[in-house]
This record gives structure tokens, sequence and C-alpha cells, in this order.
């Protein structure tokens, strides 16, 4: 099926966005309700994803000097934001042109999506189970489920998955140039299948670019499962103590 890899890309990534905002507040409600402290509620939270936070905006750091572009400032330091959002990390770096803004913007997502398939394929092999799966071997699929808590520093690098993919994501701040990019590439493309190549690029350039969203998906196929098995928990956990305390966080 044509497109299937874009398909799949926009099915995958919709429901990690989502999934990532409601993980977090849920983390934040109940460590807030456990120390009925905010600050030890923002130094608690960004503790626990400091592993994808140190990712996020090494990767930033480390695109800017590869493309030359100046860096002024780098902190892991959490803050809040006058409008109430947290602020967990940021490098600031000079303002070029919209590709290199693009492309250090986009730098987390590369890293991280790289990092989540280095733990999935060679450290959880969940690539052997996602075959198991594809080939309707379901019962063989559960077995292998049941397994995973005995590879080696299975526990480790599930966490480092989760606190990686939940943090890969780039930020408001990180897409202000993808508007600028994203014309200036339908442009082209426009100029070229009105030049005739239309035919060309979906023979020649349409399948690799398929097959790339396609890879990418999968990746964002495993943080939705790692993000919907830690929800659960965190949920139930949330309510337990709602109902105990009788009260909630707004």
């Amino acid at each position: 099926m044509p497109f299937t890899g874009f398909l799949l890309f926009v099915l995958m990534l919709l429901p990690l966005v989502f999934l990532q905002r409601l993980l977090h507040r849920e983390i934040q409600a109940v460590i807030l309700l456990i120390t009925r402290s905010l600050p030890v509620t923002i130094g608690l939270f960004s503790m626990l994803f400091f592993p994808g936070v140190f990712l996020h905006e090494l990767s930033h750091f480390l695109m800017a000097k590869l493309l030359r572009v100046r860096t002024r400032g780098f902190s892991l330091i959490p803050q809040t934001l006058p409008d109430g959002r947290l602020l967990m990390g940021y490098v600031e770096t000079d303002q070029t042109d919209v590709f290199r803004d693009s492309l250090v913007g986009l730098a987390p997502l590369i890293a991280g999506a790289v990092f989540v398939a280095y733990a999935g394929i060679y450290q959880l092999h969940v690539n052997t189970l996602w075959d198991v799966l594809r080939h309707g071997q379901i019962e063989l699929f559960w077995m292998g489920l049941g397994f995973l808590p005995g590879i080696p520093d299975f526990y480790l690098w599930f966490y480092l998955t989760f606190a990686v993919s939940s943090t890969m994501l780039p930020s408001e701040s990180d897409r202000h140039s993808w508007l600028p990019l994203g014309l200036w590439v339908a442009g082209m493309l426009i100029l070229a299948i009105a030049a005739g190549a239309g035919s060309w690029m979906l023979q020649n350039l349409a399948p690799s670019l398929d097959a790339f969203l396609y890879s990418v998906s999968l990746l964002f196929g495993l943080s939705n499962i790692v993000h919907l098995v830690l929800l659960f928990p965190f949920f139930l956990f949330h309510r337990l103590l709602v109902y105990i305390m009788k009260m909630d966080i707004r």
C-alpha cells in the first residue's frame, strides 16, 4: 500500500504526544500529593527525566557546533516559567538560516530515536517480539513478553528508554523554523511537479522516504507502549491518593 509508512508515522506520533503529556501530568500529580511541596516536586520530576533532558539538550548543543551555529547558554537546571510551564533545560543559540535552525531543533528527535532503536533492538530485543507478532504467533509473543524482565539490566534499559522517549519530542521553541522550511520544501515540490518530475519522484524518492517513516513509526510505537505500561499504574496510584487524602491537584 502506497504511503503506508507515512500513515503509520502519523498514527504513532499523535498518541505519543498525547500519552507523553498525560503521563507527565499524572507523575507530577502523584509526587505533589505525596510531598505537598512544589519545589520538591519539580526537583524529583526533573531527576526522573534527567537522562532524557541531558540527551535532549546535548543533542541541540552538538548539532549547533556541527553546523557552526554559535551557542550562548546551556542549562540543565529546571525553571518554572511565568505561564506555569516547567522548563527542564535549554540551549541558547544564535538564529541563522531556516535549514540550520531546523536541524538544531530536530536534533533531540534524531538522538532520541537512535537511542530508543539501540535500546529496543540490542538491549530489550523487542524486534524479535515484533517479528513474532507480525507473523501472527500470538502465544509465542506473550511468552516472549514474560521473558523480558529476565533480560540482563532490563529495568535499567526500560527506564532509560522511557526517560529518553518521553523527552525527545522537540519543544515549541525547537520548532520555530519548521514552518518556513516546510513552506520552502512545499514550494520546491510544487515546482518539481509542475516541471513534470512528479512521476519520477513517486517511483524513486517516495519508496525510500516511506520506508524511513515506517522505521521511525516503529520507534514511536515502542515509545507508546512504554508510556502506556507506566501510565496505568500511575493513574491508579493517583486516584488512590485522591481517595485517601480527599483532595486532588488542579
